[in-house]
């Protein structure tokens, strides 16, 4: 059975580890556990066989399973290849690991990228890691917003809040370094449909191509048309119009 207990991860890790405790279960850490992290090394073997001369390799980091999974197969390879992490600013747990050492408690604030939203980084993922790793970044919720925006509309591609923190990376030039390389950025998809219409909807308004306003407008014949000729010869259309009578 589905069970979607906790506000975030790793709530719902504590609630899963008394339930194998309660029911003799084995709990398995979803991006902890060794296996796990092996699993992950998998991806960074076909980066290499799949784009021989990669410059860079930027990995969305919450619990850190997948940053370490890659960074371990792909410097066993190639040592030259810079590892980049990236995750949301409402949530920076790695790159707080990462400045003090240790896998440190971060606050956890709703983000996009809530596949990422992890107070704490997972021991074993970030004890292999944090060698590994070249930088870590983070992007705000705008950021994440167009880059799902912009990966629909131009790449056909829908991508979940913690995948698209590579992207939006770039598109606040934070990757400029890497301009004129081959760069890899690793995502998901599993993003649900309603959100991501919520998701697509905000990114036009942080991109300045939606906006919602008032306008009195006469209610004699021909007003509102007035109002949609007007808004027609400024080169945008209408969304949606919603009228309100205000008593006398």
């Amino acid at each position: 059975m589905h069970d979607c207990s906790g506000k975030n991860l790793s709530e719902s890790r504590l609630i899963a580890l008394g339930k194998s405790l309660d029911e003799g279960g084995k709990y398995i850490n979803g991006y902890d556990h060794k296996d796990v992290i092996a699993g992950a090394g998998t991806v960074g073997l076909e980066i290499i066989e799949q784009v021989p001369d990669v410059d860079a390799v930027v990995l969305p980091a919450g619990g850190g399973g997948l940053v370490a999974g890659v960074a371990t197969a792909i410097k066993g390879l190639r040592s030259d290849v810079k590892i980049i992490s990236v995750e949301a600013d409402r949530c920076p747990s790695f790159k707080n690991a990462l400045q003090v050492g240790h896998p440190i408690e971060t606050s956890v604030l709703p983000t996009l990228a809530d596949g990422l939203a992890v107070s704490v980084s997972g021991v074993n993922a970030f004890a292999t890691a944090k060698d590994k790793v070249d930088d870590g970044i983070v992007v705000d919720e705008k950021a994440i917003g167009l880059a799902i925006l912009r990966l629909v509309e131009l790449e056909k591609i829908v991508i979940e809040g913690a995948g698209a923190c590579g992207v939006g990376a770039l598109l606040l030039g934070k990757l400029n370094q890497f301009k004129g390389k081959k760069l890899t950025v690793l995502g998901g998809g599993n993003i649900d449909t309603t959100q991501l219409g919520r998701v697509m909807e905000r990114g036009m308004v942080w991109d300045n191509r939606l906006v919602r306003f008032k306008v009195n407008v006469s209610d004699r014949p021909g007003g509102i048309s007035e109002l949609t000729n007007i808004i027609a010869e400024n080169g945008a259309s209408i969304e949606d119009i919603f009228l309100v009578k205000e008593a006398l």
